[in-house]
This record gives C-alpha cells, sequence and structure tokens, in this order.
C-alpha cells in the first residue's frame, strides 16, 4: 500500500513558532557519527545549518504531525529519518542543507507522481524540507546480490523510462545545457590551476562533450541528475524505486552514467573494456538510446568529475577517474 497522502498545501503552510524540540535528545537526532555531521561541519554555512537542525527537526515534527524514528546513516547533505505519518503510514522526512544542486528536488518528485520516483508527500521548498514514501525493505540496487548484474541493470532502465516518460515542467528546474557549459569552464580553470595536469588531449574532449552534446539531444525530459545504484531502492509499491535527484531538464543520455560505472564496480574487472561495451549495449537498448552517445556522456562526466576531485585536492582520486575516462573514451571512439 502507498503511503497514506499529506494535502500539498501543508507546503504552503507558514512556519509555525518556535517550539520546545522533541523530547529525543539532539545527540541521539542528531549524532556525531552521521556522514552528514562529518561533512557540513567542514564549512562555516554547514555548521550554521547543523546549528539549528534540531530546532528544524521539531518544527516539521510538530507541523506534520510526525513520529520519528532514528536517523539513517546515509546521505552526506541532508538529515533522513524514517517516520510515521497522523494516520499511521509510514513516511521519511528528508532536511537538506540548501544548496542549487537540491533545489529542484521537490519539482522533480511533484512532476513524476510516483512513476519511477518515490512519492512526494510534501515539501517546503524554501526550508528544504521534504516528506515522501518511505521504500521498504529499502535495500539498495548495488547490494541486491541475489541479482545479477544485467538483471539489475534493466531494472534500472525501466525507472529510467518511467522517469524520462513525464512532460518537463515549463519552470522550477535548471537547464542541463546550461550547467554543464559552466562546468566545462571550470574544468578548464581547475586544469590550469592542476601541475602536473591530467591528460591534456582527454581533458579537453570532455569539454567539447560538455559543451555540445546538450545541443545534439533528440529529445529533452527530466533527468534523475544522481542515478547511482545507491539511489534505488527496493519497494513494496513495485520493486525499484529512485529516490534523491537533482532533477534538471535535458538529454537522457546524461543520467545512466553512474549506474553503468558503479554497478558492480566494473572497473576492477581484469578486462573492463567488453564488460562496459555489452553494458552499455544493454541498456542503451533498454532504454532507446544509442550507447555511444551514452559512453560520450560518461566520458564528459568522468573528466568534469576528475577535475572536481583535483580540486578539492584529491589528486589520486581524479587520476583513477581519468583512467576511467580513458577506458571509456576508447569504447566510444573518441
Amino acid at each position: 500500500m502507498p503511503p497514506t497522502p499529506i494535502s500539498d498545501g501543508l507546503a504552503a503552510a507558514s512556519v509555525q513558532p518556535s517550539r520546545p524540540a522533541p523530547s529525543t535528545s539532539d545527540a541521539a537526532l542528531v549524532p556525531a557519527t552521521l556522514p552528514v555531521v562529518a561533512e557540513m561541519s567542514k564549512t562555516a554555512s554547514g555548521r550554521a545549518w547543523l546549528a539549528g537542525l534540531p530546532a528544524l527537526i521539531a518544527e516539521f515534527q510538530d507541523r506534520w504531525e510526525l513520529r520519528l524514528g532514528p536517523p539513517i546513516h546515509g546521505g552526506s547533505c541532508s538529515w533522513v529519518a524514517p517516520v510515521t505519518l497522523p494516520g499511521g503510514g509510514p513516511a521519511v522526512l528528508k532536511l537538506t542543507w540548501p544548496h542549487r544542486e537540491a533545489a529542484g528536488e521537490a519539482q522533480g518528485l511533484r512532476t513524476w507522481g510516483g512513476a519511477g520516483a518515490v512519492r512526494l508527500l510534501a515539501a517546503d521548498a524554501e526550508r528544504y524540507a521534504l516528506l515522501v514514501e518511505r521504500c521498504e525493505p529499502g535495500t539498495e540496487l548495488g547490494e541486491a546480490g541475489d541479482l545479477a548484474p544485467d538483471a539489475r541493470l534493466t531494472a534500472a532502465a525501466d525507472l529510467l523510462n518511467d522517469l524520462w516518460s513525464a512532460p518537463p515542467p515549463t519552470s522550477g528546474l535548471e537547464r542541463l545545457a546550461s550547467v554543464t557549459r559552466e562546468w566545462a569552464t571550470l574544468v578548464e580553470q581547475r586544469m590550469a590551476r592542476l601541475d602536473p595536469g591530467y591528460d591534456p588531449g582527454l581533458v579537453a574532449i570532455g569539454v567539447d562533450l560538455l559543451r555540445t552534446l546538450p545541443g545534439s539531444a533528440g529529445r529533452e525530459v527530466v533527468v534523475h541528475g544522481d542515478f547511482n545504484p545507491g539511489n534505488v531502492l527496493a519497494s513494496g509499491r513495485r520493486p525499484w524505486l529512485a529516490i534523491d535527484p537533482k532533477p534538471m531538464v535535458g538529454d537522457p543520455g546524461y543520467d545512466p552514467w553512474p549506474l553503468l560505472t558503479q554497478l558492480d564496480e566494473p572497473f576492477e574487472y581484469a578486462a573492463p573494456a567488453p564488460l562496459l561495451a555489452h553494458r552499455y549495449a544493454l541498456v542503451g537498448d533498454a532504454v532507446g538510446e544509442d550507447p555511444q552517445r551514452l559512453l560520450a556522456w560518461s566520458v564528459a562526466r568522468t573528466v568534469e568529475s576528475a577535475l572536481w576531485f583535483a580540486a578539492m585536492g584529491e589528486i589520486e582520486d581524479g587520476a583513477e577517474e581519468m583512467a576511467q575516462a580513458t577506458v571509456l573514451a576508447g569504447l566510444a571512439g573518441l
């Protein structure tokens, strides 16, 4: 059974006056062991958000009349906990550190309406607060070792087909082409500061793809934006559902990269190229996209990821990403 829906009117409800924190202690609600605590403690804005998090939890517990469970040890920029709704149904409360990539999450979930992704039950976009359907048992696709990789890829492709079938909204979501143009410039700037740099020819290919691929798309959809195996969970309503989107409007070929390169760690195989070729062909056929186009997007996104790692001072991690980009570029004929 789907969770009991909550009126969308709650999303526009005014912020309630400050109330006492829940009876559960702040340390139990926001334990130091949560990944979000470690990550958000690194910056001033993150620390300020963490300081207000217990009160924020109390505010939405009160506003949406929720019974809280222990927080989930998961994401690095959001606090997430299972909750029980006023009518007794299960749901999940998600409170996110305000940042650009999270701004469209509610709009994306609303657009999909439960087709391929968890249902949105209520939202406060200004406060980055979401109440969503709970996936039970919630096993991650990447951890479903009882299913062969091809079966998991096919199941994920079915979800992508559902997500991509929704008509894109006319407002509320960023354009993929605008975002990747910004990334291309950042990659160039980061490469210029890197000494010694990575393979300049391959970086230039990635930059060009980030700028040109969106304009040659055969269709535009609402992309999930972070379709990795940890963001696909086993569910009772249907076998699998997507969570934690970073939705944008643009080329569907953007989406499969993290699924295809992270599921079952293909680059750790002795011969990754034939395995990857098979998997790109499998998923491309299932979603109606040219495998070569999916590979091109993967090169672009892997190069961008490599230079992001470099900018964070994680040079060796960036070098590993570039090694993967080399394999993918060979398969794409680039």
